[in-house]
């Protein structure tokens, strides 16, 4: 089925926990993207999307952070699905109560927070707080809608595993028995969005990420290739725990772009 394939047209990564982790670069990871950049950028034969579920902080600040690591990459090239977030509420003309890290807020900047009437939560540690949990469980038992920036069950700090939005988000749909609409990965209207302009279907891409469900099982649910790397969150047998498994488990990020360029471009 994989041969049958379109020539590869895009090239989808994830950020914290494929190239980085916090303050840490996956060792060889811009070395690996600088040999990608004369097939994506001189010519333009492929083209390269950043993609992240990351709510901890705004596209400026995430940028800041990756060329301080060293990695090239400009702003228009970075989807978040902050990014996906505010275009939903934009559509819905809502007042959102923001559940987000106060780092992620200038992404939000000029829309009106009084009075809310939606619930968004992404990954906001300081606001998992049982007073804050009960106003949004109040507001969506009062009709307003429920909005996950994404559900991630959890993500790599440099000190481990920790909680991701998802639980929480899961205890307000339990609560107020409503399901959350998803904006964020493995939604596959995200993966749409972020090849939106790149002049690419679903089966010319290729999604390369450290989280099964979420980067390879929702890019594969939407027609793309999947590419798993044993960094990050990654956890022994993960490539398991989807149907179809992932087209590739890599052991890192310059392992996933050396099969690229020697299989698929």
């Amino acid at each position: 089925r994989m041969a049958a394939r379109r020539a590869l047209k895009a090239v989808l990564v994830d950020l914290s926990g494929t190239l980085h982790v916090e303050d840490s670069a996956v060792p060889g990871a811009q070395e690996a993207l600088k040999r990608q950049a004369p097939f994506i950028r001189f010519p333009l034969v492929v083209t390269i999307r950043f993609v992240t579920n990351t709510t901890k902080e705004c596209k400026r600040d995430l940028l800041e952070r990756l060329m301080k690591l060293g990695f090239d990459i400009a702003e228009n090239e970075i989807f978040t699905s902050l990014t996906a977030a505010r275009n939903l509420l934009e559509q819905r003309k809502v007042r959102p109560l923001l559940l987000v890290d106060d780092k992620a807020l200038p992404d939000f900047t000029g829309m009106t927070t009084d009075d809310p009437n939606a619930v968004v939560v992404g990954l906001a540690p300081e606001h998992f707080h049982y007073e804050m949990m009960n106003r949004a469980f109040r507001l969506v038992l009062d009709g307003a809608p429920l909005i996950a920036i994404h559900k991630a069950r959890y993500f790599k700090k440099k000190d481990g595993l920790a909680l991701g939005p998802g639980p929480f988000v899961a205890g307000l749909e339990y609560a107020t028995d409503t399901k959350a609409t998803v904006v964020g990965k493995p939604e596959k209207t995200f993966f749409l969005e972020a090849l939106r302009g790149t002049d690419c279907a679903p089966e010319e891409a290729v999604m390369i990420g450290d989280d099964c469900r979420d980067d390879v099982g929702g890019a594969q649910d939407a027609g793309m290739r999947g590419i798993l790397v044993r960094t990050g969150k990654y956890r022994p047998a993960d490539e398991d725990k989807i149907n179809p498994a992932p087209y590739l488990t890599c052991e890192n990020f310059p392992e996933a772009v050396e099969h690229i360029l020697e299989h698929l471009l």
